[in-house]
Parts: structure tokens; sequence; C-alpha cells
């Protein structure tokens, strides 16, 4: 098994739910963004989503975007991210690396030279934010020729025969889905009918879910975690980070992190 699918036996057999975390790294700088991960890793996050800043990132809300922008203003680029996860890695040898990244990006970097630097790095899946089901394939095959998998996204918009499809060869992975249609960005309320969603793509997929967009409050944490099998927050820490870039935004990411 992989570190994610040791994870996710591990979680089931001590009935807790799986708490993931999103960073834009190289926000404000490289060295600040190693401090952050640290930070949420040792208050309580099982998974860590590294996000790979981009200069039209579609999916992302404001806060995400604004983060990007100046990472990228200050040098951040996907061999320096690659050489934090290495330098992380050694810290933390179990906790499961995920790598967020639009697909130009990557492509960019070239296929190949990507997978074998990742793997190298310690990176277990990559989480290609724009690479639909149809295309998956091109970067999917270098991955597993280095030992690494995909975290797939899944729309409220998807249906559940297509959810099916998305699953199918990814069960050393889990489903991330999106529990709110637009960007990414903290939400007052999600939507009522997700609870059933989420059950619904439970049955259909087979994997484990987790679900992520909008959630940035331990109550609603809890509550998709009824139906799913953990929760991702993202924005709300970036947005902690925005306005605290500093020793004391990195104590107030802990405690948001111990929160949940």
């Amino acid at each position: 098994m992989n570190r994610i699918q040791t994870l996710f036996a591990k979680a089931k057999a001590e009935n807790r739910s799986i708490f993931t975390a999103y960073l834009t790294m190289g926000y404000p700088d490289m060295a600040f963004s190693e401090k952050a991960v640290e930070a949420l890793i040792d208050h309580g996050v099982d998974i860590m989503e590294f996000g790979v800043p981009f200069s039209d990132p579609m999916a992302d809300g404001p806060v995400i975007r604004d983060a990007a922008r100046i990472a990228l203003q200050n040098g951040a680029n996907l061999k320096k991210i690659l050489a934090s996860i290495a330098r992380l890695r050694k810290r933390y040898p179990t906790v499961p690396f995920i790598l967020f990244s639009y697909y130009n990006v990557i492509f960019s970097y070239g296929l190949e030279r990507f997978a074998e630097e990742a793997e190298q790095a310690g990176v277990d899946a990559v989480l290609p934010v724009d690479v639909v089901l149809e295309e998956r394939e091109e970067l999917l095959e270098p991955l597993r020729r280095h030992n690494m998998t995909i975290v797939p996204l899944v729309a409220p918009t998807t249906h559940l025969d297509r959810v099916a499809e998305i699953a199918r060869g990814l069960e050393d992975s889990f489903l991330y889905v999106i529990t709110v249609n637009g960007v990414t960005g903290a939400r007052a309320e999600l939507p009522h009918e997700l609870t059933r969603r989420l059950h619904d793509i439970r049955q259909v997929s087979g994997m484990p879910v987790l679900a992520g967009f909008g959630i940035g409050k331990p109550e609603q944490a809890e509550a998709v975690c009824r139906a799913c099998d953990g929760f991702i927050v993202g924005s709300a820490i970036v947005k902690i980070l925005l306005d605290n870039p500093n020793d004391e935004g990195l104590k107030k990411i802990a405690e948001f992190a111990s929160s949940f």
C-alpha cells in the first residue's frame, strides 16, 4: 500500500476522519511556506496539498489568486517547490503529499522529468486541476512508472455514472469532491443536498471521498464527514497567512488547524 492507502486504513481502524490542508507554496516565499507546512502537520493535518502557483488559476477564488500572484513575483516555481517537498519529506516520512497544480505548469516542465523528480522528492499523488478524464492518461502513465497516482476532482454537476468512470483505475487514491459551484473560497453555508451527494458518490465510486471547496469552519467539516471520509481546507488557511505573513500567521494557522 502507498502512504494514502495506509493513512485511510489507519483512520478507518481509528474511526476518524481525514484532515487535508492546502497551501499555496512560495507565499510569501519558500522558506515561510515550508514553516507553514510544518505548523499545519504538527497540529493535526493528515494530508498536505502543495499548491503550485499559476498565472491563470481559473478554479481559484481571490484569496488563492492573490497568494499565487505574490508567490510568482517572489520567484516561486515548480522546481523550488519539489525541492521544498524533498526537505519536508525527511521530516514527515509517512504523511501523504499531494501536488496540486494546473496542467500547463507540469506539461511545460516535461512530463517524464516531472514524474522522475516528483518521485525523488517524495510526492505521492498529483491533483491536476484542469485535466479531465479523457485526457488524464497522458499524465497518469509517467506517474505510474514512478510510483505515483492521480487525485481526481468531481464537480457538483458530475453525473454518478461519470463518477464511477473517474474512479476506475485509481483505487490507490481518493476522490476530491467539490462541494459548491464556482471557485475556491470559504462559504458561510454549504449546500443542503451535499450530504446525500457525498453518500451517493461514495457508494458508486468505492473509493475514499474527501470534500473540499468552501469549508472553513470545524462545524462544516463535521457536517460533511457524516457522509464521507474527510475534508479539505484551503482558502481559510491561505487567508490567515495573507493577513499575517509573519510568525504571528504561523501561530494562527497552527491554532486554526488544532480547532479541527
